[in-house]
């Protein structure tokens, strides 16, 4: 049996800057597009018949109580859920058109295309430049020419070049909290991915941190689709463009975020978005 493998779904070069859209403006494509998802771990349902689309080049916040499986949903976009034991996903997930759970789907090729920057900072205990080279390294990229420029270019999407220009070589754990998450973004562009997806990215960080990581997302919407779970109101409204309500592993609202935030459809969301909730 042949291996399927997902669509070329890298980002195209990044666009000049575009007037406001009219009203009668086409919709973007849905890039992600799930239908009917369920996640059980053995006989839980976690996930209960999620339907939702993400578009090309927005950022979506997905927001809830702890415990409502927004983390688990996102976890399915990259099938990182399949690491654990007695998990299995129903429904269907397509990413570019490919049903990701479909049989022979290329897990290797799927989360070079689907990255993920997680709560903590994470960076490998080696030097600055072997963690954002590791991914071009394990594609078969060996020129130090291209790897050179690899660094830089991701260096300066993820807005750490400066600080870490004259410290390539120097190990990643001496940077801050902030420094490193921002090295682990670096890191998951390098592999040039169409969807970053992102577990509360900045909940461990300081406020001045937190505000570079906002700046950061907002501006990386041009080069690639984003997902951000957070329990952060502020962070939500600040940085994305829709917004998705989870309780109890059931989505119960998803709309434009500046409707979501002053008119909801649901008082649950109305409830929760306003701190009444519960």
């Amino acid at each position: 049996m042949t291996t399927a493998t997902l669509p070329d779904l890298a980002p195209s070069p990044m666009p000049a800057p575009a007037a406001l859209p009219q009203a009668d403006a086409a919709p973007r494509p849905a890039l992600i597009e799930a239908k009917n998802v369920s996640v059980f771990y053995g006989a839980f349902e976690a996930i209960k018949s999620v339907s939702l689309d993400v578009s090309t080049n927005e950022v979506v916040a997905f927001i809830g109580p702890s415990g409502c499986g927004k983390s688990t949903f996102l976890r399915s976009i990259n099938r990182i859920n399949d690491m654990v034991r007695g998990c299995r996903v129903t429904g269907e997930l397509k990413i570019g058109g490919q049903d990701i759970y479909a049989s022979g789907v290329d897990l290797v090729t799927l989360r070079r295309q689907v990255g993920m920057v997680f709560q903590k900072p994470n960076p490998f205990p080696t030097s600055i430049y072997a963690n954002v080279t590791y991914g071009p390294r394990l594609q078969g990229v060996k020129k130090r020419q291209e790897l050179d420029a690899i660094v830089e270019d991701c260096l300066r999407k993820a807005a750490i070049w400066d600080e870490a220009k004259d410290r390539l070589h120097t190990s990643a754990l001496g940077m801050s909290g902030g420094q490193q998450q921002r090295l682990c973004i670096a890191r998951a562009l390098a592999t040039r991915p169409s969807v970053l997806l992102m577990d509360e990215p900045c909940s461990a960080l300081d406020p001045i941190a937190t505000a570079k990581i906002e700046d950061l997302i907002v501006g990386l919407k041009k080069l690639v689709t984003i997902i951000v779970v957070t329990h952060n109101m502020h962070q939500a409204a600040r940085v994305s463009d829709r917004t998705a309500f989870f309780y109890l592993g059931k989505l119960i609202e998803y709309d434009e975020t500046s409707t979501m935030f002053t008119n909801p459809n649901q008082k649950q969301t109305e409830e929760y978005i306003t701190g009444r909730f519960g």
